[in-house]
């Protein structure tokens, strides 16, 4: 469904990326890990055209994009078919939860307004804030406004989402409410890539999970093989030095 080759990224004399190849089938949801710097969220942001590549190539149902370059028709019709969760929310401060969630919906595709909230009212429902509709961000939880940004996504009924650190900007004690949403999109068989340094949940929720570091893929596995069974000793180290994720109790709860 989805596929990035020998994508190249440099911020002046560092490479960021260095000819990573990826491929992302329909229906998985595939947990980027990796340690700060490795080019993980990088790679995310050049295949959603927030940041510019270099060099490389993306594939989206048999259609080529250039990452280097793209005209401004394909980009809107790229970017028709993604959704795209950021760290900080990224919601207008001035709108309701349900204006936010509709305003790609009324402005981007000229739908009817009626219309347009009907859906955003089924979507802010189906990530549990049904009696927040009508809630300015700063009257929200950073878990809520993070859940209307999911809604939002949503919307547009992308073919794929990409999740840059969903929760990195939360308090342990909302995480989990956010895990739940996504792990419900990935139950329901939505397409997800997802960059995130919870471990429990790649594990228990990812059905591929990817290890980046220094601007390459050092292993790609299904979750089960890579948690249980890593081909490479930088991955076993990783895992281990991050052996504290399961001790802990964040998720205790959860359903994750």
């Amino acid at each position: 469904m989805l596929e990035f080759q020998n994508v190249n990224k440099a911020f002046g004399e560092t490479k960021v990326l260095k000819n990573v190849s990826l491929k992302v089938n329909k229906g998985d949801v595939v947990a980027i890990l990796g340690p700060s710097g490795s080019g993980k969220t990088t790679l995310l942001r050049s295949a959603g055209y927030l940041t510019k590549a270099d060099s490389g190539t993306l594939i989206m149902d048999g259609e080529k994009y250039d990452l280097a370059k793209i005209s401004g028709k394909d980009l809107r019709k790229y970017r028709s078919r993604v959704g795209f969760v950021f760290q900080n929310f990224n919601l207008y401060g001035n709108k309701t939860a349900l204006g936010n969630v509709t305003l790609g919906l009324t402005v981007a595709r000229k739908m009817d307004k009626k219309e347009a909230e009907e859906i955003g009212r089924t979507l802010l429902a189906r990530v549990g804030l049904a009696d927040r509709v009508d809630f300015y961000p700063s009257k929200l939880s950073g878990g809520q406004q993070q859940r209307v940004a999911i809604a939002r996504a949503l919307a547009t009924n992308p073919d794929v989402i990409f999740f840059d650190e969903p929760t990195s900007a939360l308090d342990p004690e909302l995480t989990g409410e956010v895990l739940n949403v996504i792990k419900q999109l990935a139950d329901d068989g939505i397409t997800m890539i997802v960059v995130t340094h919870e471990m429990e949940f790649a594990r228990k929720v990812a059905n591929r999970v990817v290890f980046m570091e220094d601007g390459e893929i050092v292993e790609e596995n299904t979750a089960e093989e890579f948690f249980s069974n890593p081909k490479t000793q930088r991955t076993r180290e990783f895992i281990q030095k991050s052996s504290v994720w399961a001790s802990k109790n964040e998720y205790e709860g959860s359903g994750i």
